[in-house]
């Protein structure tokens, strides 16, 4: 099965992505924050694509039923989202990495958000691309690093890890 528009415009974010958040961390003594802010920014774009376009057309009543897995990537994207309020650290990316090791593949795999989004915009999914590429930037808040902002990362992967895998 070959990946249509959607699934390869996301999935190439992905890689990108991945590469921004590795060149962060590629000198042992410190993060650079260039390059993280670019994926910070970078990531939190990606997150608004999915969440503006393409889960509401999932949720659309005409559209068939919601996959099971849409709660599981909002909660990830909620917990991914707190993640990058505070400046980065290695627990902080730890943090991000282990999230983005299982919810990645839920996006990116047989049957996943991008292949059923294809799948479901049918003749219309180069448009549905169109739409993705015209969300625009993510204003970007400075880092907070507050006591209330660790309590609510704690709270939202424990949340997460509570859920079972395939809600």
């Amino acid at each position: 099965m070959t990946s249509g528009p959607v699934h390869r415009f996301l999935a190439e974010d992905h890689v990108r992505l991945e590469a921004l958040l590795l060149r962060s961390i590629a000198a042992a003594a410190a993060i650079d924050i260039d390059a993280y802010s670019e994926f910070r920014a970078g990531l939190l774009r990606h997150i608004a694509m999915e969440e503006k376009v393409l889960v509401p057309a999932l949720r659309d009543p005409g559209g068939g039923e919601a996959p099971a897995f849409l709660a599981r990537l909002r909660d990830d994207h909620a917990a991914i989202a707190a993640l990058l309020v505070p400046p980065p650290s290695p627990a902080i990316v730890a943090a991000l990495r282990d999230i983005l090791a299982g919810h990645n593949p839920i996006e990116e795999g047989p049957g996943g958000l991008y292949d059923l989004s294809d799948q479901r915009a049918g003749a219309g999914a180069a448009d549905l691309v169109d739409r993705l590429r015209d969300v625009p930037a993510v204003r970007v808040a400075a880092y907070r690093d507050e006591p209330r902002v660790h309590q609510h990362i704690e709270r939202l992967l424990r949340e997460r890890a509570a859920r079972p895998p395939g809600c």
